[in-house]
């Protein structure tokens, strides 16, 4: 079969739509009080549930489904920013960890009560609880079990 069937169309054409809209929404949020965008916000988290506030380049990369490439320029506008520090590795040198300074301690903390409002505002109360259900067991059918990363 060489075509999408009329609801297959409509739930992948959905799916598209409700995510850029809803992310759009939250990097504008997130560029208006604090000046991070959605993506730089991702990372920060990522570097405050990670042990001692860092992990090494690769993990971050992985962890914030970005190319090492793409990682790299976020990183360097947070470090810039005085928000996000790079460290070698005590053991071996050759590896870097990136690590969130106390700015960018307090600066995650202020974003997040921005995202998680904006999260309920635009998606979560959108939805009944048995509708975030099936979403939450749809996706996970296809993606796997989440494990917060």
């Amino acid at each position: 079969m060489n075509r999408l069937s009329d609801l297959e169309l409509s739930a992948w054409q959905g799916l598209l739509h409700a995510h850029a809209k809803v992310t759009k929404r939250l990097d504008a949020e997130l560029r208006d009080e604090h000046d991070i965008g959605l993506g730089d916000y991702d990372v920060l988290v990522r570097l405050a549930r990670a042990p001692e506030g860092g992990l090494k380049m690769s993990q971050l990369a992985e962890r914030a489904m970005l190319s090492p490439s793409s990682l790299t320029r976020v990183a360097d506008r947070l470090v810039e920013r005085g928000l996000v520090a790079r460290q070698r590795g005590a053991a071996d040198t050759r590896v870097v960890y990136a690590c969130l300074t106390d700015s960018g301690r307090i600066g995650v903390r202020a974003a997040a009560r921005t995202h998680l409002r904006g999260i309920r505002q635009h998606f979560t109360s959108q939805l009944s609880d048995e509708q975030l259900q099936q979403v939450a067991t749809t996706l996970e059918v296809i993606a796997g079990p989440h494990e917060p990363h």
